[in-house]
């Protein structure tokens, strides 16, 4: 079943470009991953199918791999307890199945926290114009997509709206503290260094993502409060993934993401059919199935499993 929005009997907390957030209580939130598809800033009006379901499973599996190494906001991606847990969503199974995570509610920090192992992307066409990322200079003569041995720690800020604003670790440090900051950099990378051994089990190369955190209160102890993991971990939509067998530095990889769509609408750009400003164009069947098939790929290959249309594992 394709979902383009949700709409519970719950009160919404807020709308993403992917995700519906509803409140259940004062500890609690739902986390409703749909069919939208962004690129470039701008959300489709068509949707992928299998996309929500694909980076809810892909979470829940990498939370459970990382268990007893970092807290998380995690209670289940079962929607079996999930209607358990709320009784309203009964009616409402069907349509949430797979693509649901109910979740611990945290005060989430406004930093997104960027690991890159490998060059690439943004980080990649800023050291090309200048040899600096995050205006912090890398040494001379690396190529596109070279191994970056250590990591890359490389903070930015959340923006509601547009891009997200590469920024220093001693400009995320201004913004939410030095402590917090020292313990989202260790966390990040502590978590980057788990998935990508996992990953290279699997024949994969996770060449960077990004993650999130939130502090959620320590009841009746004096403190801030614990930080955890919380929103999507390690999937197509957080990350680069790239096959393992086919890793070339020197130029571009080949990527489970979605590719497929922004290779399309970068024609439309050059072709002069589209500006990069809503509305985008509409997208062809075979743009949309190339798509799909890249999310339930990259699930197949991590997991070893297809799909399961209820979420179980």
């Amino acid at each position: 079943m394709l979902m383009q929005t949700s709409a519970l009997p719950l009160k919404p907390l807020r709308r993403g470009k992917v995700r519906d957030v509803y409140e259940i209580d004062a500890d609690r939130l739902l986390l409703v991953a749909t069919d939208r598809v962004s690129a470039f800033d701008v959300v489709m009006g068509e949707t992928i199918p299998h996309k929500g379901a694909v980076l809810t499973q892909i979470t829940a599996w990498w939370l459970r791999q990382l268990e007893g190494r970092v807290d998380h906001h995690m209670l289940s991606a079962d929607i079996d307890e999930i209607v358990s847990a709320v009784p309203l969503l009964r009616d409402h199974r069907e349509e949430l199945s797979a693509r649901t995570m109910l979740v611990r509610r945290t005060t989430v920090f406004p930093i997104e926290c960027v690991v890159r192992g490998y060059l690439s992307g943004s980080a990649w066409k800023e050291y090309r114009e200048s040899g600096t990322l995050a205006g912090e200079a890398l040494p001379k003569g690396l190529r596109e997509s070279e191994r970056l041995d250590p990591p890359i720690f490389s903070p930015a800020t959340k923006a509601e709206e547009g891009h997200d604003e590469n920024i220093t670790v001693d400009g995320m440090a201004s913004l939410i503290g030095d402590a917090d900051a020292r313990e989202l950099e260790r966390l990040s990378r502590e978590i980057y260094e788990s998935g990508r051994r996992i990953a290279a089990e699997r024949g994969i190369i996770i060449a960077d993502t990004k993650f999130e955190f939130g502090r959620v209160p320590n009841t009746g102890r004096e403190g801030g409060g614990t930080v955890i993991l919380v929103d999507e971990v390690l999937t197509p939509d957080s990350s680069r993934f790239w096959p393992a067998d086919r890793y070339e530095p020197g130029h571009g990889q080949p990527s489970f993401d979605k590719q497929p769509l922004r290779d399309y609408l970068d024609a439309e750009k050059r072709a002069g059919r589209w500006d990069g400003n809503y509305p985008p164009p509409p997208l062809p069947e075979e743009v949309i199935d190339a798509t799909s098939a890249r999310y339930l790929d990259i699930y197949r290959r991590l997991t070893g499993h297809s799909l399961d249309p209820n979420g179980r594992h």
